[in-house]
């Protein structure tokens, strides 16, 4: 049964008299604090904030004195206490509530600056299953949410961030809130604690191993505001989970203005896509627009491996995002910056390539430390109308299957290293996708098409018009390998693939008609194996 409101109307100035400050994350709290005192507003507080504080000069008073019960079990019972949760919950403007106050011995608590253990930094560091839970913090969000419950008179905060603003308020308003800013905060206090339950929840599923949980809440801190979303009529904003995969969320931006919505999501596209290729197996390159590859390659340097990216599709890459899975250097640099480019994303880069890139400000340079692990477990989220899509991610990797020879001509050594290259990158194509390789480099990729035989034909129409722009006399299809991330639902797609050089052909199998996709590919000669699984991407 719901309860029902006495309908007492909030005041619009609250005086700040009495200040709760427990804190983990302690920047910023002794400043804050003095500047409280200063203002005459006594000060009670906890543990270790009660020992900064009071290190500092400052006259703060230990909670257990209030409660009478000294704080126990390694700091797990301190401020779960009526004395407490009163002073947070009480409605001053309820004679009811006064009257209790009264008869308990309850004081009033007007502000509360309260951050969290860190179980977040915890758990990204790989704590080990008794230190995380150690780490999950009860008192705190209990006095956050009995504060952001009591807006009407109490102020709380949850982020150095909002210190400045409060002491800003107290001056501008002979020591008083606004209501308007206690609501803001109480917000704010909300969505902290959800985050941070969210995080728990998430880590518990995961030590679990329970795949799909009962329930399901996805939790981030704003990163940034964005300037618009993929339209400029559309609001965005970048929030991090706290995951701590390498890549763009936790990327350092070493120059460049800010990225865009649209960045964003390529330039996770493009580095995912890279990490496929490990650097000590040699250097990898990825050029992404609008989350598809117009070009991949390997090389002997990664020069070479752009270059080859390049040549695959030019004319698509002006104005791309461009992946390495190695330290960039300066003869790299110095080829990049020959053509209009988004973003760069590497590892790292060198001080001579950063000079270079600098002479190009509006170039975005992104370094991440390390690759993506895409054999690592994770989960990814997709919003629909009213509801929530969460899968687990596409770890699969094709060293790791087991490939079926299903036509009378086994594939040639070389043509099956051409074969996994192109069903790596035929895991990071919008599906329906077809990928022609050749010698570690992209031939032509058909991406997102409504029928198969369209991604092949309009594959190998792009591998033509780069035989043009290179000056080849055929176009890199001829004797190739070609992906496809599904089964072959009929023959005709295969038959496009052949048609435009293909002698050799990587796919999921599984289709009704396979045999007779089997049966042309024996008839053209053609080399087939199966994967036995598919990377749908939609």
């Amino acid at each position: 049964m719901a309860v029902v409101s006495k309908k007492i109307p909030a005041p619009d100035l609250v005086r700040v008299r009495t200040a709760l400050l427990s804190v983990s994350d302690k920047t910023g709290i002794v400043e804050f604090a003095q500047a409280l005192h200063q203002r005459g507003v006594r000060l009670l507080s906890t543990g270790g904030t009660h020992k900064a504080l009071a290190a500092a000069g400052l006259p703060v008073i230990d909670v257990s004195e209030i409660t009478g019960f000294p704080e126990i079990m390694d700091g797990r019972v301190k401020t779960l206490h009526p004395l407490v949760h009163g002073g947070l919950l009480s409605i001053r403007d309820d004679a009811e509530h006064v009257d209790a106050m009264k008869a308990h011995g309850i004081e009033a608590i007007d502000l509360s600056v309260i951050n969290l253990y860190p179980f977040e930094q915890v758990r990204a560091a790989g704590g080990d299953y008794p230190t995380t839970v150690e780490n999950i913090d009860i008192g705190g969000p209990a006095m956050i949410r009995a504060s952001a419950k009591n807006h009407a008179y109490v102020t709380v905060v949850t982020d150095a961030a909002d210190y400045a603003e409060v002491i800003a308020a107290l001056s501008k308003n002979d020591g008083q809130t606004t209501y308007a800013l206690r609501q803001r905060l109480a917000a704010k206090a909300y969505a902290r604690t959800a985050a941070y339950d969210t995080a728990i929840s998430n880590w518990f599923a995961e030590a679990l191993e329970i795949e799909m949980p009962a329930y399901r809440t996805v939790g981030g801190v704003l990163k940034e505001k964005m300037r618009y979303g993929e339209n400029p009529h559309q609001s965005a904003g970048f929030y991090v989970t706290g995951d701590n995969r390498p890549g763009v969320a936790t990327a350092t931006l070493l120059q460049g203005k800010q990225l865009s919505y649209n960045n964003i999501n390529d330039t996770d596209a493009a580095f995912e896509l890279v990490a496929e290729f490990p650097p000590e197996n040699g250097p990898a390159c990825a050029i992404i627009k609008h989350a598809n590859p117009c070009g991949v390659a390997t090389g002997s340097s990664l020069v070479e491996a752009y270059k080859r990216a390049l040549a695959c599709d030019s004319t698509s890459a002006f104005g791309g995002i461009i992946a390495l899975n190695q330290i960039l250097d300066a003869e790299t640099a110095q080829e990049i910056v020959k053509l209009f480019t988004e973003v760069i994303i590497a590892p790292d880069v060198t001080d001579e390539a950063k000079a270079i890139i600098a002479a190009k400000p509006n170039l975005r340079l992104l370094t991440t430390g390390g690759l993506p692990d895409p054999r690592a477990r994770g989960v990814m989220a997709k919003t629909v109308s009213g509801g929530l899509l969460v899968q687990s991610r596409d770890n699969v990797m094709v060293e790791d299957l087991d490939l079926k020879v299903v036509t009378k001509r086994a594939p040639t050594a070389t043509e099956l290293e051409d074969m996994k290259f192109a069903f790596k990158i035929a895991k990071h194509v919008k599906s329906n996708a077809v990928i022609y390789a050749k010698d570690g480099q992209t031939a032509g990729i058909g991406a997102g098409q409504m029928s198969r035989v369209d991604s092949a034909r309009i594959a190998a129409l792009k591998a033509e018009d780069a035989a043009k722009a290179l000056g080849l006399s055929a176009p890199l299809t001829k004797g190739s390998a070609v992906a496809s991330e599904a089964f072959y639902p009929f023959a005709d797609g295969l038959l496009a693939a052949i048609a435009a050089g293909a002698t050799a052909v990587i796919q999921p199998g599984g289709s009704m008609r396979d045999e007779e996709v089997i049966a042309a590919a024996d008839e053209h000669g053609v080399a087939m194996v199966f994967t036995g699984v598919r990377h749908f991407r939609h």
